[in-house]
């Protein structure tokens, strides 16, 4: 039997399914080696509805990719007991998505990661793209 209720999907450019999470809340994120730093970030995002999702949280495990690499506007924090990294921010901006390609390389080590579930390296999925395609799907 098919899971139901949404899912955060991975597509390779051709749009064939590379892998399926299900989303028992309302947020993802992904996080990749930044190659100026060479430290781990993360983007964070919101489900919104008709499958959308947004932008709402920047975070890494140095200050500097907050500050310099994403310049966000106000303030980093440490981030709170518990978090994969140890600052967060509020980015400049907060994009929203229908569906994101992003590059899934080795050396970017892209990972998805969904409340309740292990994370999910990108790299291992896809073999002659590189691309693959994040969306939010019923």
């Amino acid at each position: 039997m098919a899971e139901q209720g949404p899912a955060l999907t991975v597509r390779d450019s051709d749009g064939a399914l590379l892998t399926r999470v299900p989303l028992p809340a309302a947020e993802f994120a992904v996080s990749y080696r930044n190659s100026v730093y060479g430290t781990v970030a993360e983007e964070r995002y919101h489900v919104r509805d008709g499958g959308r999702f947004g932008l709402v949280e920047l975070a890494a495990d140095q200050l500097a990719v907050l500050e310099e690499y994403y310049a966000v506007p106000g303030p980093v924090r440490a981030a709170p007991g518990g978090d994969r990294r140890r600052w967060v921010a509020r980015p400049r901006d907060h994009p929203v998505f229908g569906e994101l390609a992003i590059a899934a390389t080795a050396l970017g080590e892209r990972t998805l990661h969904v409340p309740g579930h292990a994370p999910v390296p990108l790299p291992p999925l896809v073999t002659d793209e590189v691309t693959v395609v994040l969306d939010v799907e019923e």
